[in-house]
């Protein structure tokens, strides 16, 4: 079987997950063909980035002349399934934000993913996100091409999933992945009941041979990471309120923010506001080895999101035998175990953030050290890179083949 992946934009620091997955498909002998539409429009500091990107051919790198004669080509050479998919783009693009001009764009995508998947002899094709790469794809398969399947994160997908059409691309796809049981339940909310037993679970996974004999939980005061993309929903404005709180009350604590985005002026604004700057660090975005440096230097990792799938850097502080501090949210409370790996907090409440890490400079190393190993264990078990890319492609298998 040959595989193509349908991709946004390919490779991103905070997509290192699709990298794991495509490893180890790769690994059990299934060659990939990576397509991503556009390249990634912030800088790549990891090596392996760079080396997929080497690997990824880029849709948009053809130009509208290209993508235009690749449209009228493909209207010409099959007129009636190309009027087909022209209905379906137009009716994609009367529900979305985005908007039938945008849709057009995806179907001149759409149709140079189609002539690469015929020249390559794909089998399948499988999309990550149900947004814009899961669109190219059900496009692809309405112009011809292989069936597809693809896998929802979230939380995007289920903040607009009337404007995405998540329904009709789950109902025209062979199957749809989604990360954790929340997410699976959420999908089921978009299609008819008799759809169900095509939706199914495969955790996002981490290497874990790259996680060796952890480092024990460092004694001394209080050190916090938090990992992920300086944005609204990953609640890092809360995590700066309550590390107010926390020095107000006199504990030696200090945070290191790994990652950058649109947010990180308004970042850097409260955190000198706050009087912070002496116990707040940004990194930017670092690799893979320095977030594991990261990690381990430090007592536990925060994640203080609004809105979340099931994020990978939980499952990297586990399997580095780091307790978590999260939200309740989304899937996180199928991984994170209150008081046997972590503590979770509500969404927004900066006191009760503060209140946990209160709480957990008072717990005794040793215990903290036990969390920690109790977080690896299940990190392991859930969350095998190897385990869960073969669950998918076991999956894909089962479907594979031209659309009918």
């Amino acid at each position: 079987m040959k595989l193509a992946y349908i991709l946004n934009t390919y490779p991103q620091p905070s997509h290192s997950f699709i990298r794991r997955e495509l490893a180890a498909i790769e690994a059990e002998g299934t060659p990939v063909l990576r397509l991503a539409m556009r390249r990634a429009s912030v800088p790549l500091v990891d090596p392996l980035d760079h080396a997929e990107a080497e690997r990824t051919g880029y849709i948009l790198d053809a130009g509208a002349f290209g993508l235009t004669s690749g449209l009228l080509r493909q209207a010409l050479k099959a007129p009636r399934v190309f009027g087909a998919a022209l209905r379906l783009a137009l009716r994609l693009g009367a529900r979305s934000e985005a908007g039938r001009l945008r849709h057009l764009i995806y179907l001149a995508e759409a149709c140079l993913v189609a002539r690469a998947a015929r020249e390559a002899g794909i089998d399948h094709m499988h999309a990550h996100f149900g947004t814009n790469a899961a669109a190219v794809a059900c496009l692809t398969q309405a112009l011809g091409g292989p069936g597809y399947s693809f896998t929802v994160h979230g939380p995007e997908e289920f903040d607009a999933p009337r404007a995405l059409s998540l329904g009709t691309k789950i109902e025209h796809a062979a199957f749809t992945v989604a990360v954790s049981e929340f997410g699976r339940s959420q999908l089921c909310r978009w299609v008819e009941a008799t759809h169900w037993p095509r939706l199914h679970v495969v955790h996002c996974g981490i290497e874990t041979a790259r996680f060796t004999e952890p480092t024990p939980v460092p004694e001394g005061p209080v050190r916090l990471v938090s990992i992920g993309r300086f944005s609204e929903q990953k609640g890092q404005l809360v995590l700066i309120a309550a590390m107010a709180r926390l020095r107000a009350k006199g504990l030696d604590v200090s945070l290191h923010l790994v990652g950058d985005g649109e947010m990180r002026g308004v970042l850097e604004a409260a955190i000198a506001e706050a009087g912070l700057n002496d116990h707040v660090t940004l990194t930017g975005w670092l690799d893979e080895a320095g977030v594991r440096a990261e990690l381990d230097a430090a007592t536990a990792l925060v994640m203080p999101s609004f809105a979340e799938g099931l994020p990978m850097v939980i499952m990297e502080a586990m399997a580095a035998a780091r307790p978590v501090i999260a939200t309740y949210i989304a899937g996180i409370p199928e991984l994170v175990q209150p008081g046997k790996t972590g503590w979770l907090v509500p969404a927004g409440d900066d006191a009760a953030l503060a209140q946990a890490v209160a709480d957990m400079a008072r717990v005794p190393i040793s215990t903290l050290r036990e969390m920690g190993q109790a977080g690896r264990d299940r990190a392991m078990l859930r969350h095998d890179s190897a385990r869960e890319a073969g669950k998918l492609l076991r999956y894909m298998q089962a479907v594979s083949g031209p659309a009918g």
